[in-house]
């Protein structure tokens, strides 16, 4: 117990330290924050919060049942005729991901096979870090938000949901009720190697 404890410990100072002191880091998350602001101002710390983490936990859980992953992605284009958001969209303050607008699956311009594989190996692919290393990364992101005074709806109230969350070992998070009221974004995480090696190559044909 002594040792868990001594190690947490260890965890909290040394990435306290790397984050507080890094000038990279915080002018890269300020960037990713206004660009959301600007995409979507709509926008609350919950949904500040899922940008972030989606950059560093990648689409979530691997997918055992691609036959159902891919029923759902089909029930998802059948169920929306516009979609809000940028074409492709960069994650968090590291840029590890991309959400790709699924607008390029339904009018075509991605192949529905080329796009689906990409999901799936952006998925499998992912390492994903200690919750209690993440929970003290997001608490350096959340302090550099609030230095920003962008007066964000129910900001505390959404931070302490947040930090209960991550307290309990639960990193994911969803959309604020605020956003989905003002946008319909529908979108899947893949990671920034496969959209710039392989899926750009499409939306560059489309603009020959």
């Amino acid at each position: 117990m002594k040792k868990t404890i001594f190690s947490l410990f260890v965890l909290f100072f040394v990435s306290f330290t790397c984050f507080s002191q890094n000038q990279e880091f915080k002018t890269a998350v300020k960037e990713a924050v206004v660009r959301q602001m600007e995409t979507y101002p709509q926008s609350t710390l919950k949904d500040l919060y899922k940008n972030f983490f989606q950059d560093k936990f990648g689409p979530g859980h691997l997918i055992a049942d691609t036959t159902a992953a891919g029923n759902y992605i089909r029930r998802e284009l059948a169920s929306f005729t516009t979609s809000d958001g940028l074409l492709l969209e960069p994650t968090g303050w590291e840029g590890r991901f991309y959400r790709v607008n699924l607008s390029l699956l339904k009018d075509g311009t991605i192949p529905y096979d080329v796009f689906f594989d990409a999901f799936v190996r952006s998925v499998n692919s992912i390492d994903p870090i200690p919750v209690e290393a993440w929970h003290i990364e997001w608490k350096e992101i959340e302090r550099i938000i609030a230095g920003m005074e962008l007066k964000l709806v129910d900001y505390v109230t959404d931070r302490e949901e947040i930090d209960e969350r991550l307290s309990c070992g639960e990193y994911v998070g969803h959309h604020s009720e605020q956003f989905e009221a003002h946008y319909s974004p529908h979108y899947r995480i893949i990671s920034k190697e496969i959209v710039e090696e392989e899926l750009q190559l499409y939306l560059k044909a489309l603009e020959d």
